[in-house]
Order: C-alpha cells, then sequence, then structure tokens
C-alpha cells in the first residue's frame, strides 16, 4: 500500500522519518505543564502545573504570509518558523496571556525532510523564546497542491491569564505609548515588498542598499521580535493598561483596538524616525507616508500603553530586558 501511495505522491515513511528527527526539537520545548512529546493524536496541558488559579484561555491563530515567497526564492528556511510563532505569541499576549502551547500545519506538495526540519527547528526556537511549549501540529503531503519546493505554514496558539489580569484594562487621557522597536517589517507588507523588489530588478542575493553587511533578502527575512518575556513580568502592575501589537493596518489601525472607542492615539511624529530598511521602502516604492504607515510597522512592533506615573519604570523594566524603546505619544480624548 505504501508503495501505491509513493507512486501517487505521498511518502509515509519520510513522514515518519521527519517525525522521528523534530521528536528530540520539540521535548526540547517542554515546560510546565506540558511534556512537548509528539506522537499522540492530541497534546494535554496542565493548567494547575503551570501555576494558575483562575486562568482564561486565549488563543490566537496566524501565518507567515507572502514572506515564505522569499524563502522559496533564497533557500533561507531557518527562521520562517520563529515569524510563525511571533505572529501568534505576541497575538496572544495582547490580551494579556502567557502563551503555553503552540501547534504547527506545514503543508507541501513533496515533503522535503531536510527543508521541512529547518522550518519546525525555527518553530521550536520561536517557541523557546515564547515560553511555550510545541505540542504538536500536522505535515500535510498534498501532491499537485503547491509549485515544488514550496510550502504554506499556519499557527495556532494558545495561552492563558488569571482572570483579574486580563488586557486591555480601561485607558485614560494621558495615558503614555510606549513603542518597542522591531526587528524590520515583521510579517506583514510582503506582498508590498515583493513588489518593490520586482518592479525595481533588485536582486535578494545582492547586498542590500541599506544594510551592505548582509544580503537583500537576509535583512528582509530578519524574523519577527516576540516580546513575551520582556512584557509579562509587566502585567501584573495595574498601571499597565494595553498592549498593541503592531502587524497589518500598523500603528494607525492597531492602537485604536486596544484604547476604546472614546479614546484616540495622538502620535509624536518627531521620535517616529523610520529604520533604513523602511526609508529604503518608501523611496523605492514611491509611498506616501500614510501608505506606510497602515502598510508597515514603520520600525514599531508593539506599543505598551501605561499610567504615566509608571512611565518610567516601565521603561527601565523594558531596556533592563534588552528591548529598544521610547515614548511614541499619548492617549487623548476623542
Amino acid at each position: 500500500m505504501s508503495d501505491a501511495y509513493k507512486k501517487a505522491g505521498v511518502d509515509i515513511d519520510a513522514g515518519a522519518r521527519l517525525i522521528e528527527t523534530i521528536g528530540p526539537i520539540a521535548r526540547s520545548t517542554a515546560r510546565a505543564g506540558a511534556d512537548a512529546a509528539l506522537g499522540g493524536f492530541g497534546a494535554a496541558f496542565d493548567l494547575k502545573a503551570a501555576g494558575f488559579n483562575d486562568p482564561i484561555l486565549i488563543s490566537g491563530s496566524d501565518g507567515v504570509g507572502t514572506k515564505l515567497k522569499i524563502a522559496f526564492e533564497t533557500g533561507c528556511h531557518e527562521t520562517i518558523g520563529i515569524d510563525l510563532v511571533a505572529m501568534c505569541a505576541n497575538d496572544v499576549l495582547a490580551q494579556g496571556a502567557e502563551p503555553l502551547f503552540f501547534l504547527d500545519y506545514f503543508a507541501t506538495g513533496a515533503l522535503d525532510e531536510g527543508i521541512a526540519a529547518t522550518v519546525i527547528s525555527g518553530i521550536a526556537e520561536g517557541c523557546r523564546q515564547a515560553g511555550c511549549a510545541l505540542t504538536g501540529g500536522e505535515t500535510a503531503e498534498m501532491p499537485g497542491m503547491y509549485p515544488p519546493g514550496e510550502y504554506d505554514l499556519a499557527g495556532f496558539c494558545v495561552g492563558a491569564a488569571e482572570r483579574n489580569r486580563l488586557l486591555p484594562r480601561p485607558v485614560a487621557p494621558g495615558d503614555m505609548m510606549i513603542g518597542l522597536a522591531s526587528s524590520g517589517p515583521h510579517s506583514n507588507g510582503y506582498s508590498l515588498i515583493r513588489k518593490i523588489v520586482d518592479d525595481g530588478d533588485h536582486d535578494y542575493t545582492a547586498p542590500a542598499a541599506f544594510a551592505r553587511e548582509t544580503t537583500l533578502g537576509e535583512a528582509l527575512l530578519a524574523p519577527t521580535r516576540i516580546y513575551v518575556k520582556s512584557l509579562l513580568p509587566l502585567f501584573s502592575n495595574t498601571q499597565v493598561k494595553a498592549f498593541a501589537h503592531i502587524t497589518g493596518g500598523g500603528l494607525t489601525e492597531n492602537i485604536p483596538r486596544v484604547i476604546g472607542e472614546h479614546m484616540r492615539a495622538r502620535l509624536d511624529d518627531s521620535v517616529l524616525a523610520m529604520p533604513p530598511v523602511f526609508e529604503w521602502l518608501q523611496h523605492e516604492g514611491a509611498l506616501t507616508q500614510s501608505e506606510m504607515r497602515r502598510a508597515f510597522n514603520c520600525g514599531i512592533g508593539g506599543v505598551l500603553i501605561v499610567a504615566p506615573e509608571t512611565v518610567d519604570d516601565c521603561m527601565a523594566a523594558l531596556t533592563a530586558s534588552g528591548e529598544d524603546v521610547r515614548i511614541i505619544g499619548a492617549v487623548v480624548e476623542a
């Protein structure tokens, strides 16, 4: 039967070998509440063992989008899994939740064990950065569904927060907005990025005009920053009101999601200077400032909203944890 299935384009033995390869990788993400062992039909998580008393579960799902196309063109698959975890874990974090466990979906036309193992190793690294366990997933080999050498990814993250620590909390006029630096475009706006690269006939393997020490492809594949370990210790402070993960829609659409309909964000343009990669994209794409802010994070991957009396302490704690932060504005009445 397996030979017949293999002739149809599905290699069951390759899938089994992949499970053996990634088993130790998944186990390296084990944490309190989950052993991160693969092979069962489902995975259990013990909330009590994780230290929760009155938890609310928070779930999130996302993908990497067309950033995958750059990984295909360059053959660089090492960090795309970090992006997958980051997009889900940072969203769960915006509800005040600690990411607990993660599942992935890897789909391809013909399974390349080396590429799949590399991608899943990146997912495991993302899980370690987010402090969650890689408890399972699905590897789907579907002949005819994807061009040779290509695959698709989806991620699913479950987190939890004590009931009295959920975010966002009510914000008030005068609350301050702390911007956390991004590592680049993260995983948003890549259909536009790829068009800019194609229209300008740029080469992903050539040195990046804005960062000559790296190639354009490597610069654009910089993995999404995961903010979990920097922010979770601050969420027990009731002066922390909200956290906005800056994804599709940029600053202009994501901050309003957490401040409420009767408030608006007043941004300080003087401190929102864009990093070189975004200046290059704006110049090469002839994009307006409005188009930039709706398509990209423009250098700010997350925004923390805090009461003014605690802003200095929060910034000091974030800096100590390795974040590059700045005050980017304040909340005002709509």
